[in-house]
């Protein structure tokens, strides 16, 4: 019989005035990751995270087009795709 492990994950979002902002937190086996924060604005989102070898915050900047292609991969096989959405 295979043992069953929690899968509990721990995150936080919060509404800023111009942004909504969600934190992952790597609650995980060792060794742990950096917690990363996603910044949701209107016209982009941004993905931070520290490295603790320069102790500076290194930031990635997703366009919404960008955040929509990702969230589309996630569930395919491996391959190329093009992603085309209908006008409704």
């Amino acid at each position: 019989m295979r043992e069953r492990r929690s899968l509990e994950h721990m995150f936080t979002i919060e509404h800023d005035f111009d942004a909504t902002v969600v934190t992952l937190v790597d609650d995980g086996g060792v060794p742990l990751q950096e917690d990363v924060v996603i910044n949701a604005f209107e016209e982009c989102i941004t993905i931070e995270q520290l490295n603790p070898r320069t102790d500076q915050v290194t930031t990635i900047t997703l366009s919404i087009s960008q955040l929509n292609d990702l969230a589309a991969a996630l569930d395919l096989p491996e391959g190329v795709y093009k992603l085309v959405r209908s006008d409704e």
